[in-house]
């Protein structure tokens, strides 16, 4: 039996006048397939819990929590989130749902001075969930995948890390190029599905490497962050052209995604709205 995924938009920067949900600068998105519960994101705060509970939407049977990177605004719910199901748990026994990200995810990072990385260090990750690290694709399901560390292909989507630190655990502080961004990707019976956070690694580095994990050539949809905030105008003519040939049935670009890039690349692509309360699925 060919599996479906369902996705909900749990936190996004954006939301609707007809909704009474709430937005802040983050992403969470929860995803259903195979039986699974995943997920994706925590927003910037415990946010995404308030939204889930209007929509009726109940988060403490999670199986997987997927982390596309290490980021603040991706990862600010997760103490929340523990903490809510300790208290949810019957007998104090919370369900433990495995988290999976990449190994740098839980580093310590810095932007102009100030702190923008994770608030749950490793080892407290570690205490509240099971943890899977990887730089290399982590299956969830038969058809879902994590896709771990990003290959760059693309020189125009190469950035400089400016003024971004990112500390080792050894010590050593070092320029932050955002290695531990990552994605999942869906194999739909009509082609890839790209779900991303960010996409700090690039959305073209992400999409053409899920397609060779998946051996998938076709993708019949992308939603998530592209990071295309104020980006070089050749960057954004390059990314329309690479999403012009994929042939995209929608492209829902969200959270990260500025105004001006969402109508470039309207011409390009058929651009789709994307907000709280956002349902979709393959």
């Amino acid at each position: 039996m060919t599996s479906r995924l369902s996705l909900t938009v749990l936190v996004d920067n954006i939301t609707f006048t007809d909704h009474d949900y709430c937005g802040e600068a983050g992403l969470s998105f929860l995803l259903e397939t195979s039986g699974k519960k995943i997920l994706f994101d925590t927003g910037l705060s415990g946010l995404f819990l308030a939204n889930a509970k209007k929509m009726k939407i109940d988060l403490e049977d999670l199986d997987f929590i997927v982390l596309s990177h290490g980021h603040i605004d991706h990862t600010g719910g997760l103490s929340t989130l523990a903490r809510h199901l300790a208290h949810a748990a019957p007998e104090g026994r919370p369900r433990v749902p495995e988290l999976i990200a990449h190994s740098r995810c839980f580093w310590p990072k810095e932007k102009e001075g100030q702190k923008n990385g994770s608030v749950m260090r490793e080892e407290e990750a570690g205490r509240q969930f099971a943890l899977t690290l990887s730089d290399r694709p982590v299956w969830i399901t038969d058809n879902l995948v994590f896709l771990g560390g990003i290959p760059l292909q693309f020189a125009f989507e190469r950035t400089d890390p400016g003024n971004r630190v990112i500390h080792h655990p050894n010590g050593k502080t070092e320029p932050d190029h955002l290695l531990d961004d990552s994605a999942l990707a869906y194999r739909s019976p009509e082609g890839l599905v790209i779900i991303t956070g960010c996409s700090h690694a690039g959305i073209c580095n992400i999409t053409e490497y899920a397609r060779e994990i998946c051996r998938e050539s076709r993708v019949t949809g992308i939603i998530g962050g592209l990071h295309l905030i104020s980006p070089r105008p050749r960057r954004l003519k390059m990314t329309g052209e690479y999403l012009r040939k994929l042939q995209l049935p929608a492209l829902h670009a969200c959270h990260c995604t500025s105004l001006a890039a969402k109508i470039t690349l309207a011409d390009y692509s058929p651009l789709q709205e994307v907000g709280v309360g956002t349902k979709l699925e393959w």
